[in-house]
């Protein structure tokens, strides 16, 4: 199984910008990798996915516009970056791999999550 570490989280003002990554170690990132959030008291929801090829991404609609999910295949990692960030943005980002039926809407299959990193955003 694939071993997903988050990093790039943090305290940051509304406007401002993040970056995440998600570096994976014990095999290669072979399908459809996203990101996933979760707020205090709130279920967990999708983000944005990209495919291998990284020729198809989906992005939540709270955050079309302003977030970009991108891919290093040779690196085994995968990016958020994170621009105009709202309070309402403030959450527990996770990665995940093996994705399958991803769209807007999210993802029907996830077959490996990351501990997740926290990002803040203050008003």
């Amino acid at each position: 199984q694939v071993q997903l570490v988050e990093s790039g989280g943090g305290l940051v003002q509304a406007g401002g910008s993040l970056r995440l990554s998600c570096a994976a170690s014990g095999r290669t990132l072979s399908y459809t990798v996203g990101w996933f959030r979760q707020a205090p008291g709130k279920e967990r929801e999708f983000v944005a996915s990209i495919t291998r090829s990284a020729i198809t991404e989906y992005y939540a609609n709270s955050v079309k516009g302003r977030f970009t999910i991108s891919r290093d295949n040779a690196k085994n990692t995968v990016y958020l970056q994170m621009n105009s960030l709202k309070p309402e943005d403030t959450a527990v980002y996770y990665c995940a791999a093996d994705l399958s039926g991803c769209s807007d809407n999210g993802c029907q299959f996830i077959g490996s999550w990351g501990q997740g990193t926290q990002v803040t955003v203050s008003s």
